[in-house]
């Protein structure tokens, strides 16, 4: 019996947004590859995804569950006029989406997000059965646990 003090949770979560990272991600225009910066914290009630899209027009984000994969979109756009000549451009423009598989350990169904300060925020419950919990110790002449 291997007993061992590693959070499985956090390992899953973990495990599926690098391999996301490594290749999933992806822009609308040309053949760019970038990326939506995400930091992922796992807290007592739930796991925070935190997503640094600045410059992005809230009606352009859109984020879904379904089937157990999470997908947040966003897009940037701007428009030049006739007389503008670009001659740098080092923000992406366009279409981005990630996504993930969300562990059955989480609570899909009372995903919240909120958009602040160019930063999208995505709440995600931990069901209650996957959350810690203290085991009593029964004490007294007899044995608690047959052999």
């Amino acid at each position: 019996m291997l007993l061992t003090s590693i959070d499985p949770f956090v390992q899953e979560v973990e495990r599926q947004f690098d391999r996301l990272t490594r290749g999933a991600l992806t822009w609308g225009e040309g053949s760019a590859q970038g990326a939506m910066p995400l930091d992922g914290i796992r807290r007592k009630d739930d796991v925070v995804l935190r997503f640094d899209l600045p410059g992005i027009d809230p009606d352009s984000i859109e984020v879904t569950v379904d089937r157990g994969v999470l997908t947040v979109s966003a897009s940037r756009h701007e428009e030049l006029s006739e007389d503008d000549r670009l001659f740098v451009r080092e923000r992406v423009m366009g279409t981005f989406t990630r996504r993930g598989y969300l562990s059955e350990h989480l609570d899909s169904d009372r995903v919240d997000a909120a958009y602040h300060n160019g930063v999208l925020q995505i709440r995600i419950p931990v069901l209650e059965k996957a959350k810690p919990r203290k085991v009593e110790i029964q004490r007294g002449d007899t044995r608690a646990i047959r052999p």
